[in-house]
């Protein structure tokens, strides 16, 4: 079994199934901080992706992509983690 056999007949199939999972989550999540969760689940199983298409196709640019997604990510869960905090403090 080869490298790209592997990303395409495992890896691919566990990261798709995982992504309707994460959606299936963040449509039904009880709660805004399950949804931010499931969202930022879902950002970085899209990175996994992304790498995965880059690896497949030899094109390292998609890598750039993929870093600025997860800076994007971190970004968003760090302002949603500092609005929880703040809103605490003021009940």
């Amino acid at each position: 079994m080869t490298l790209y056999d592997y990303l395409y007949y495992i890896l691919l199939p566990v990261l798709s199934v995982a992504m309707i999972l994460l959606f299936v989550r963040f449509l039904l999540g009880p709660s805004i901080a399950d949804r931010v969760i499931a969202l930022d689940l879902l950002i970085t199983t899209s990175i996994g992706i992304i790498a995965i298409y880059s690896i497949i196709t030899n094109q390292p640019t998609f890598l750039d992509i993929a870093m600025i997604l997860a800076l994007i990510a971190f970004l968003g869960t760090v302002a949603f983690s500092y609005y929880l905090e703040k809103r605490n403090k003021n009940e």
